[in-house]
């Protein structure tokens, strides 16, 4: 009896030797939407994390000492690979070794892969039996729980009540019910659309299945009891090539490789530093644990967070792994209910493992090794979002809580700053020109210049105006045919009208006559429609039809050519400028420029690396404004501008014209994320709204009531024909299925004058809270460092190495 009596409780300790430690932080909602700031077709993805403030109780840093981590060492962190599974392989492809219950002492296994698989020594309980609980918050003072009651009662329609801890002295809450788990899970996913962190509370145990001999083992060691002990009911089996069966174990088994390092443990074939766990859990399915130090873990979290392919830049790369070991620190134990610390998606943090790290976010994690972003001293809760349209958001206007270092703040430099490391400046002197009709002259005769034109230093309106001398317009034709590569034309002292000056053009640019060959007398009444074209010579009609017809000879207002007048300085050059810009025969270059430097021109290569020209310090310089290219004394290249530029004999840029980037300026332009619109039918939002919104009938409008401090919608009315309802905060953008809650609204009306589909026109990804990861990018690229970058997105926040 007595040796019985050892048998079942050595049983017992290895039965619940996997109960991790409890911490304060309580598990947080399950993200849906992108946070990581991956390559394009890889959408960026976004943590939502309730921010949760650590106990006033808590230590100042310090590990967590249950688990046998002094201070000042790296801490081993658990990463759930797998919650329920039915089968999978492990596997080396050096020995692989394995150890039960302490995993201190391992054994080799004659196999380099073997299957695991659950089994049941007794059955589970029936689900319809189990009474489930849900918790909301915890750690809080009794003040702070009020609040969160106040909240919860009005945003949703769930009775709860105060909750006190003993062991934390802490608050909480929990709801006044108790529910099947699909019940309960489902009450989970509703609280957590309204903002609020709520977790499973699992049935109690029976007091029969206690005993004092298993309470003494367990509490013994570096574990704490989340739970009441009770007899095993399941194992993990071990199968070897061809099904036989190697082992079996109530307790957890871990397996790792003699040479991790060289040699790494492999789960389903992907391989992954430091140990695999397997266990079977109280659902009778397998959850898989990879166990390493934290840096390791960084390593395979940051690669995934912000693509080092797609935005590769050292600085931004060190801020996100900064803020994904602070997060992974803060958040450790939030799921220790269920033997792990966090998932690998985006609940948590997306961990690929060890074949997803790359050596440049590998360098950004080594060097700011055991570094981490504290507030007051204590690590703060990095939440991080892929692309925050231009501004990030206070915390309370999506998660229903203030905290002091998760303020909106804007995704760019100081002001004054934003823009001075990439401007381009020129010497030049800008033409004096006031008359708007001259205005895009400008472009073009710069353009004439720097192809050797005879041109006056400094043009002006009445220059323009002049008439234009034979001689001058001799020149400019003999300049044509240069560059056409033809015999400059035979001319008269009547070049300067129209119609002579038709020809002679057509015949600088092509050799001869083309219109004469390619048009017949039909086709050239047919062009030139002008109400004056019967002033215009016999010999010089097809001539001017055609160039009229492709808009190189321009007409008057009132629809005249006035051909038995002299052609101004000004038509004449704008007819020559845009024929030959026609036949590409100013040399001009198109790109689209990455961020500038202090007179460089840098362009996005196809492949390869991106080319940098040097921009000479006279160059001509033309920027659009609204629907005109304008001449100005300096340009600013933030990345993402459409460019047309020429090139001296020298290599220098001498001519460079530039059009905004669609994205703006604002650190985060790089997101194909910027900006995004989408179109919702009144019937798909009806559906998608049902949940939120019930009992206000059939949906006819809606009404944005508040905006947050980044002009978020933190509050919008849902109409129907029975009544309204209000979304608020962080549920808006889950409730309406978007990428952002940064949006205006734009409807659409059917042929009664009802509203039958909403356009929403917005930027960002994600929940606007905390770093904007492709503004971490945007802001590295203006040359901040990545503490000036963490300072940027967490305000007062210092940054901390642990160890």
């Amino acid at each position: 009896m007595r040796s019985s009596l050892v048998s079942n409780a050595i049983v017992l300790v290895l039965a619940f030797s996997l109960c991790p430690v409890v911490h304060p932080q309580q598990p947080t909602r399950e993200e849906t939407r992108p946070r990581r700031a991956q390559a394009l077709k890889q959408p960026a993805t976004t943590v939502l994390e309730q921010p949760w403030k650590t106990p006033s109780t808590q230590p100042v840093i310090s590990l967590d000492t249950t688990r046998n981590e002094p201070a000042g060492s790296e801490p081993l962190i658990r990463i759930a690979l797998a919650t329920d599974a039915r089968t999978g392989s492990i596997s080396s492809n050096g020995k692989l070794m394995n150890s039960t219950a302490t995993g201190t002492t391992f054994t080799a296994l004659e196999a380099t892969r073997v299957r695991v698989e659950p089994r049941l020594l007794s059955p589970l309980a029936a689900s319809a039996n189990e009474s489930y609980g849900v918790a909301i918050d915890s750690g809080l003072s009794r003040s702070e729980a009020e609040q969160k009651l106040r909240e919860l009662k009005n945003a949703t329609d769930e009775d709860a009540r105060l909750i006190y801890d003993s062991q934390t002295t802490t608050w909480g809450l929990a709801i006044n019910k108790s529910a099947s788990r699909e019940e309960a899970e489902a009450l989970i996913e509703r609280l957590s659309d309204a903002g609020f962190d709520a977790s499973l509370v699992p049935p109690k145990v029976s007091p029969q299945s206690e005993t004092r001999a298993s309470n003494e083992a367990l509490t013994s060691g570096n574990l704490r009891l989340i739970s009441k002990p009770s007899l095993p009911t399941r194992e993990v089996v071990a199968f070897g090539p061809s099904s036989t069966r190697l082992f079996s174990s109530s307790a957890p088994v871990v397996f790792t490789s003699e040479e991790e390092a060289k040699t790494p443990v492999r789960y389903n074939d992907r391989p992954y530093r430091g140990r695999i766990e397997v266990f079977t859990n109280t659902r009778g399915t397998l959850t898989v644990v990879n166990v390493l130090g934290l840096e390791d873990y960084v390593r395979g979290v940051v690669a995934n967070e912000l693509s080092p392919g797609s935005y590769p830049a050292l600085d931004a790369l060190k801020a996100q792994a900064i803020a994904a070991r602070t997060y992974a620190l803060r958040n450790r134990g939030q799921f220790s209910a269920r033997g792990f610390d966090l998932l690998p998606t985006t609940r948590s943090q997306v961990y690929r493992g060890l074949t997803s790290e790359n050596p440049l976010s590998t360098r950004a994690v080594d060097e700011t090794r055991g570094m981490i972003a504290t507030y007051n001293g204590e690590p703060i809760n990095a939440l991080y979002t892929s692309t925050c349209g231009g501004r990030t958001e206070d915390s309370e206007n999506i998660f229903n809580q203030p905290v002091a270092y998760l303020r909106g703040r804007e995704c760019a430099l100081e002001i004054q700053q934003t823009l001075a490391s990439f401007t381009l400046q020129t010497t030049r002197e800008l033409p004096d020109v006031r008359e708007e009709k001259h205005v895009s002259l400008t472009r073009e005769l710069a353009l004439l210049r720097l192809q050797g034109f005879s041109l006056a230093s400094r043009v002006s309106d009445s220059w323009l105006e002049s008439e234009a001398p034979v001689s001058e317009v001799r020149s400019w034709l003999a300049s044509v045919a240069r560059l056409s590569r033809q015999m400059a034309p035979a001319v008269t002292e009547e070049v300067n009208r129209p119609g002579p000056f038709a020809t002679a053009l057509s015949s600088a640019v092509y050799g001869e006559s083309r219109a004469d060959v390619l048009l017949n007398s039909a086709d050239v009444e047919y062009f030139l429609a002008i109400r004056d074209a019967a002033d215009v010579p016999i010999n010089n009609r097809a001539d001017v039809s055609v160039l009229v017809r492709d808009g190189y000879l321009s007409v008057y207002p009132d629809a005249t050519l006035r051909p038995r007048q002299p052609l101004s300085r000004a038509r004449a050059l704008h007819a020559i400028a845009r024929i030959l810009e026609a036949r590409a025969l100013l040399q001009l270059q198109k790109g689209t420029a990455r961020p500038g430097r202090a007179g460089e021109l840098i362009l996005r290569a196809r492949r390869g690396k991106d080319q940098t020209i040097r921009v000479s310090s006279d160059a001509f310089l033309f920027r659009q404004i609204g629907d005109g290219m304008y001449p100005v004394r300096s340009v600013v290249l933030v990345g993402g501008e459409s460019v047309v530029f020429h090139t001296a004999i020298t290599g220098e840029v001498d001519y460079l014209e530039v059009r905004p980037a669609p994205n703006g300026a604002a650190a985060e332009r790089f997101s194909p994320f910027t900006n995004w619109s989408t179109e919702i039918s009144l019937g798909q939002l009806q559906r998608r709204l049902a949940r939120a919104t019930r009992g206000i009938g059939p949906l006819t409008d809606l009404r944005v009531v508040g905006r947050g401090t980044s002009r978020r919608v933190t509050d919008l009315e849902v109409i129907g024909t029975n009544g309204t309802a209000h979304i608020r905060n962080g549920r808006i953008r889950s409730a309406l299925g978007l990428r952002e809650q940064l949006f205006v609204i734009d409807r659409r009306y059917d042929d009664d004058g009802r509203v039958s589909s909403f356009s929403f026109a917005g930027r960002g990804w994600g929940h606007g809270v905390g770093m904007c990861q492709v503004g971490a990018y945007g802001l590295a690229k203006q040359g901040l460092t990545y503490e000036q970058i963490l300072k940027t997105y967490y305000t007062g926040i210092e940054i901390t190495r642990l160890y």
